[in-house]
């Protein structure tokens, strides 16, 4: 009985995780594409991605050095779309 209840809750955080996972890539997938446009809103988007990204990390769906990485690495291609 108690893995059937494991099991049950296991699918629910899954879909948690997975609804959080896909939100937060779609946003930085959006963030790369206004960078790689040189759009004026890509900031925005990297804005919205960081945050997505933190949201995540504080939920436990991604690791938080693993949010700080995708942030760090957002941060430097906006900084090299500003410098060249």
């Amino acid at each position: 009985m108690p893995a059937q209840k494991a099991y049950r809750q296991s699918v629910k955080r899954n879909s948690r995780n997975m609804s959080v996972r896909r939100t937060t890539r779609t946003a930085i997938g959006q963030a790369r594409r206004a960078l790689a446009a040189d759009a004026p809103e890509s900031e925005a988007a990297i804005r919205k991605a960081m945050s997505l990204l933190d949201v995540a990390a504080r939920k436990g769906v991604f690791h938080k050095n693993n949010a700080s990485r995708r942030k760090s690495r957002l941060a430097a291609a906006l900084n090299r779309t500003r410098a060249g």
